[in-house]
């Protein structure tokens, strides 16, 4: 969803280069009266946190593939909307077009899909709090693929302490007893998929001088084709109308893919990607107290705890070295 690699991949997006070594920011658009940040952050942690419920309550009606297709559909229709009102075009030429068509499978068509399917076997508390996995397996990504990011003690330790937690949630000295293994693999899948999304777009995409509204918008587009593709070869039409389900997957796409990106945005470009990407850690919260809530979903005392945990560990990976200030002579 949102973390701190992706955070820097906009913060690139936003800025044009002048000459080598220099960059200037784009100049900011007229001020207009908007809602206090505080609440545009809560509602996207909502808008967030209760994604796995609707995908859980989607596929009570729908194919996993039919629950990502509609998703996307109804994502991509707001971006649209917002593109028209702020007058973007879609960005050009075929290397970014052909690079944007990985990123839209790696961040949008795979673990959309992948989430869905999870949610079949596995209760939607358990998939947000796989899907809080993301900054691990980004943390240790990052350390392999971008030369910038150095391994430190705290951020090891971080990535220890985060996949200790998995292991609590997932209850690993009970031999993982009453867990649906194929479901909470495809769940962490879906969490990984992520990262290397984020990774592959800051290596050929950041710096592009596209708008991050207009690059988002083709990425989901390409995701929606990806999905018109696959979805007939592989499920067949309803035989009727759930209404439920299909309130449950509008709401999933134009709140929590299309409004849900426009809020991020917002927030990373008004108090930065250090707070902004502090939403992840109410995600899995909002997720399991929604589960548990609404859907009436059971939960151990390890799920909660493990969480926590993990959370931890997330926060102590996005801990980054102070840097040194050199004596000038």
């Amino acid at each position: 969803m949102c973390y701190e690699i992706w955070s820097r991949i906009v913060f690139s997006m936003t800025t044009v280069t002048t000459s080598p070594g220099r960059a200037a920011t784009v100049p900011p658009a007229p001020s207009r009266r908007r809602l206090d940040w505080r609440l545009r952050f809560a509602a996207l942690s909502l808008i967030w946190g209760f994604s796995f419920l609707l995908i859980k309550v989607g596929t009570e009606g729908y194919a996993p593939f039919q629950v990502t297709l509609g998703r996307l559909v109804f994502g991509t229709a707001v971006l649209a909307a917002a593109m028209a009102v702020r007058r973007e075009r879609l960005p050009r030429g075929a290397r970014t077009w052909g690079h944007l068509t990985v990123a839209a499978f790696l961040l949008n068509a795979l673990p959309f899909s992948l989430f869905a399917y999870a949610e079949l076997t596995i209760p939607s508390t358990l998939a947000g709090i796989c899907n809080a996995t993301s900054p691990l397996w980004g943390m240790a990504l990052s350390l392999v693929a971008l030369s910038e990011d150095r391994p430190t003690r705290v951020r090891v330790a971080g990535l220890g302490l985060g996949f200790l937690g998995v292991l609590t949630v997932l209850g690993a000295w009970q031999g993982f007893h009453g867990l649906d293994a194929t479901g909470t693999a495809l769940a962490l899948l879906a969490s990984l998929s992520y990262p290397v999304g984020w990774i592959y777009v800051r290596r050929t995409l950041a710096g592009t001088g596209h708008s991050h509204l207009s690059m988002t918008g083709a990425q989901l587009l390409l995701a929606t084709v990806q999905l018109a593709v696959v979805t007939p070869l592989f499920t067949s039409l309803p035989t009727r109308l759930s209404v439920g389900p299909l309130l449950a997957i509008a709401a999933l796409g134009a709140l929590g893919t299309g409004l849900a990106v426009l809020l991020q945005y917002g927030l990373v470009a008004e108090v930065g990607p250090t707070t902004a990407q502090m939403v992840t850690y109410f995600i899995p919260v909002i997720a399991t107290a929604a589960g548990v809530a609404i859907l009436g979903e059971s939960l151990a005392w390890s799920t909660p705890v493990g969480a926590v945990i993990v959370l931890a560990g997330a926060a102590l990976t996005q801990v980054r070295p102070k840097s040194r200030t050199v004596p000038q002579t």
